[in-house]
């Protein structure tokens, strides 16, 4: 036999307290053992002479600085970084969906608290004496009535439904956060990147004009030891197809020049036609010296596109727990006292006020199995949210591995390349000298200068590969907004590592 008296001793604080059914949400932890080499990182990297060609040194648990991009030692650059934050659609757009979510969840937060309302009308009224007594107390026919009301209603959050739904705003606030984060850090990442694109194909432009001027100082020279006979037809019919090569391969490095800058121009949230301070190149672009190597428990952390990942999860976490409880009890109170005098004056009048208290509690008994359904649904988009975090974190380590390899790989390329342009430029040099004392033919001059072009060209990428590397890994490891103090940390709603 139920104990009635004993049985709502317990209901009373359910009501009034209540529990969240569904899964209490917990950051995902990183799995043990979780790293980016299967070797020691190597402490720092080869070094070339020249310019772009110190040793890096790996550091390990150091932190990276809010604005990254100062590193690079460029007032130009920090400028146009600037720029493109304040001037950028992406920016605004991400921005904008920001205070959306924020809004829609403090909107939602209003379901914790009573709603309250008014209402108030007059009305001149008859009663058709014919067929009605009169209805008005003072039995005149025509009669006014005033009719003010007071209401108040609050759903009390038995299981939870109401706290669920803010938890998964909340959620989706910090999810929008962590995307306006990912955002500024592409685009910093990527003017950075434009501006290392700039300067590496002006350096290329002025080797390759270089080259023409080489080339066309060896076609006159050939020229006229072709009339006066001491070199072959054959000999100058060469030059002047090496120097057509060389003239050929000018424009398509114009071409990719303006490109990149017409590329720039739309990520600083201009266009193309107008002007834009892009004149790079690389001897103004300082390569750090020190690169920070975050921890992996802190890449977790750090990452906006993890973090925004586990807010997606927390989401997803959250509305199961929202199906669940719309398919239990719904209890809900509403009141109201209103008047309703037939004159504004009696309108305090005891006998005109009027009031009433409802309870309800609606209980789903019967929808073809739709919250059923609906609730196997939220659990299903839990477990792929959980897949789909886990593929982010997998693909944040793989990120960083990839730019470690490259660190190190382009470092040992630069120092390559830099001996092999040396070795070239000396054998082009040797080769001319003995040509201007008639020791060397032509095709020996032609062979070593094509060689050295090559060398050259192969050492401008290679240092504009070691900036494009450092950029990639302040991206890889987050990009330190944590560090930056501006508004939009200070308003950050996670409670994330700041």
């Amino acid at each position: 036999m139920i104990n009635f008296k004993r049985s709502s001793a317990y209901l009373v604080p359910l009501l009034l307290v209540g529990c969240a059914v569904g899964p209490d949400f917990h950051q995902p932890a990183l799995q043990s053992g979780a790293g980016y080499m299967q070797t020691a990182l190597p402490q720092k990297t080869a070094s070339a002479p020249g310019a772009l060609g110190s040793a890096q040194q790996l550091n390990v648990g150091e932190d990276i600085p809010g604005q990254w991009w100062t590193l690079f030692q460029s007032v130009q650059l920090n400028e146009l970084i600037d720029h493109a934050f304040k001037e950028s659609p992406d920016i605004a757009a991400a921005q904008a969906a920001l205070a959306v979510a924020r809004e829609n969840m403090l909107a939602q937060r209003g379901s914790l608290f009573p709603s309250i309302g008014a209402d108030a009308s007059g009305s001149r009224n008859a009663t058709p004496t014919g067929s009605l007594a009169p209805v008005a107390a003072n039995n005149q026919r025509i009669y006014s009535l005033y009719t003010g009301e007071l209401t108040v209603s609050y759903s009390l959050d038995a299981f939870g439904l109401n706290r669920r739904m803010i938890e998964s705003a909340s959620a989706q606030a910090d999810n929008q956060r962590f995307e306006f984060e990912a955002a500024r850090l592409t685009l910093s990442s990527n003017v950075v990147l434009s501006a290392v694109n700039v300067a590496s194909l002006r350096a290329q432009i002025d080797a390759q004009e270089e080259t023409i001027r080489a080339n066309t100082t060896l076609g006159d020279i050939l020229e006229r030891e072709r009339e006066l006979g001491e070199a072959s037809e054959a000999d100058w019919l060469q030059q002047q197809a090496a120097l057509a090569a060389a003239r050929a391969a000018l424009p398509p490095l114009q071409k990719q020049l303006a490109l990149q800058h017409d590329a720039l121009s739309a990520l600083v949230g201009g266009f193309p036609n107008e002007p834009l301070a892009d004149d790079f190149d690389l001897s103004s672009l300082h390569l750090p010296e020190d690169l920070p190597v975050s921890l992996p428990a802190s890449l977790v952390e750090q990452r906006p596109d993890v973090l925004a990942a586990a807010a997606a999860l927390h989401v997803a976490s959250a509305q199961v727990g929202v199906a669940i409880a719309n398919r239990l009890p719904q209890i809900s109170l509403t009141a109201a006292l209103g008047t309703s005098p037939s004159a504004i004056a009696n309108a305090f009048t005891p006998y005109n006020q009027f009031f009433n208290v409802v309870g309800k509690v609606a209980q789903p008994l019967f929808q073809g199995g739709a919250l059923l359904h609906r609730q196997r649904a939220a659990e299903a988009s839990l477990q792929q949210a959980s897949a789909q975090y886990r593929s982010t974190v997998i693909n944040a380590f793989q990120n960083v591995a990839d730019v470690l390899h490259s660190v190190q790989a382009d470092a040992q390329t630069l120092q390559a390349a830099t001996a092999a342009e040396s070795a070239a430029s000396h054998s082009l040099a040797i080769a001319q000298e003995e040509q201007r004392a008639g020791e060397a033919a032509y095709l020996s001059v032609l062979a070593a200068e094509q060689t050295w072009e090559a060398a050259r060209i192969a050492s401008i990428h290679a240092r504009a590969a070691r900036l494009a590397d450092t950029v990639a890994l302040f991206q890889a490891a987050g990009g330190g907004w944590w560090n930056r103090a501006d508004p939009m940390v200070a308003a950050d709603v996670s409670g994330h590592r700041k």
